[in-house]
């Protein structure tokens, strides 16, 4: 299995095994308790606590979990039996040795059971769920540029990989004959790669053929950053790589050279972030958002005509728009889609300018971070006709794309907040965005809260 659909299912596989684990225990306890069988004596919490700690220990000698475990299906179900078989050795040695005294062995005759028959289930749910994935294109689109033997060898590798990969054809100026084969497998020139990636949705593109070897994959890397789509080098196996110029990773075997560092790439980073999106901003929602909206919305409402939220269609993550949601704090006009806010803006309300220099009127965005289209940190959402525009005056502005737009930024905290007077701060806010995707951490995240919260509380000059 690729590797983060293999750590998908190591995380879903651990939690769902322990509940399994607990649930079994406590079916069992609660079948003897509503019985006159007696039940065992020692205190249930406790020997609850040894199941789990003696599963772990179990897991982990036969290495359950591992991401070997994982490469098929068959080796999961044969591991799981031997981890309950080891479990069940080990308990029983565990409670001899602590001279525990069961007096109704009968109850783990029944746990055991139980705990047998939900694994299998859960294990049978497993290969339905893999088959699932198979069917439904949840996987990524590819495309590989180089008809060469690296270049095949990769191809075989995502075909054998289906469930996480689908694999669209190979794109090279040597070969003659470009067609589409039995299995769609297209084959074109170079310098038609990157129009068929945006009309198939192709989120990757892998070329064994580098920049100083051939002057479209130039052309590639550029028109790749401005519709969002990754591209990788892949050299030769046999290549030695100096990572001190280089961002490498491997897949499989492959050694995979990107053109930057982004952490956000990787399933388990993504999870991270999101479960720190979905606890903060509910948080926000519950504690403030609950008793703020409805005071918020009479003072709205008292001073101006018109709706409590402004929402306006910004851009999203790979350039996809959205609905940006905001307390409304200007007057009801038909130039809030063309016209950023200026200092002493007409347009803004007394009560608005409040709301704007507080950062109040941002709010609303934690229901669009709640609903995953926007994140706490990330680079700020841009009108459409600011991405259109600046998409064409700066260098690398599109792969600010690449993330969702968060409700605060590294660009933000850095002072360029608010209006962008010309294309020089644009462009430096791009600059602080793009390190912002090369270096993500949680504790970044955690540090550019910090850092808003007490921007918020001196005061900016851009707030208006």
């Amino acid at each position: 299995m690729g590797k983060s659909y293999s750590f998908l299912n190591r995380l879903v596989f651990v939690g769902s095994d322990f509940f399994i684990l607990n649930a079994s225990y406590f079916i069992a306890n609660a079948f003897y308790a509503f019985s006159d069988l007696p039940l065992i004596s020692w205190d249930g919490l406790k020997l609850a606590v040894f199941f789990n700690v003696t599963w772990l220990i179990s897991a982990s000698i036969m290495r359950l979990y591992a991401a070997s475990t994982f490469l098929r299906i068959e080796h999961i179900f044969r591991q799981s039996w031997k981890t309950l078989v080891i479990h069940a050795l080990l308990f029983t040695i565990t409670l001899y040795l602590l001279n525990i005294d069961v007096q109704e062995n009968n109850f783990f005759i029944l746990f055991y059971c139980i705990l047998i028959v939900l694994i299998g289930l859960s294990r049978f749910f497993l290969t339905y769920l893999s088959q699932l994935i198979t069917r439904t294109k949840l996987h990524k689109k590819i495309a590989i540029i180089g008809y060469n033997q690296t270049g095949m060898e990769l191809a075989k590798y995502f075909k054998g990989n289906d469930y996480m990969y689908s694999f669209q054809g190979f794109f090279d100026d040597e070969s003659e004959h470009f067609s589409i084969n039995k299995e769609g497998r297209i084959v074109g020139p170079i310098e038609k790669c990157m129009d068929f990636a945006v009309k198939n949705n192709i989120t990757e593109i892998y070329s064994t053929i580098f920049p100083e070897e051939h002057d479209d994959i130039t052309k590639v890397i550029d028109l790749a950053d401005r519709h969002c789509v990754h591209v990788k080098f892949v050299p030769d196996k046999k290549t030695v790589i100096n990572e001190n110029y280089y961002h490498l990773e491997y897949l499989g075997d492959f050694p995979i050279i990107s053109l930057r560092s982004e952490p956000l790439q990787k399933l388990n980073s993504r999870i991270k972030k999101r479960l720190f999106d979905i606890i903060f901003s509910s948080l926000v929602i519950i504690f403030i958002l609950s008793w703020l909206t409805p005071i918020l919305a009479i003072l709205i409402k008292l001073e101006s005509k018109g709706p409590v939220f402004f929402k306006q269609l910004r851009s999203g993550k790979d350039n996809k728009p959205f609905w940006c949601y905001k307390f409304r704090s200007m007057k009801v006009n038909d130039k809030s889609d063309v016209l950023q806010a200026t200092r002493e803006d007409n347009r803004v309300t007394f009560i608005g300018s409040i709301l704007r220099k507080t950062s109040l009127d941002e709010f609303p965005q934690f229901f669009n971070v709640w609903v995953g289209d926007m994140s706490i940190v990330g680079p700020r959402p841009h009108m459409l006709m600011h991405t259109e525009k600046y998409s064409a005056l700066i260098n690398k502005y599109m792969v600010r794309q690449f993330l969702k737009p968060g409700v605060s930024g590294w660009a933000q905290v850095n002072g360029y907040r608010g209006q962008t007077k010309n294309t020089e701060m644009m462009g430096k806010r791009v600059e602080y965005d793009i390190w912002y995707i090369e270096n993500w951490s949680l504790m970044f995240d955690v540090r550019i809260v910090f850092m808003t919260i007490i921007n918020i509380l001196k005061g900016e000059d851009t707030a208006y």
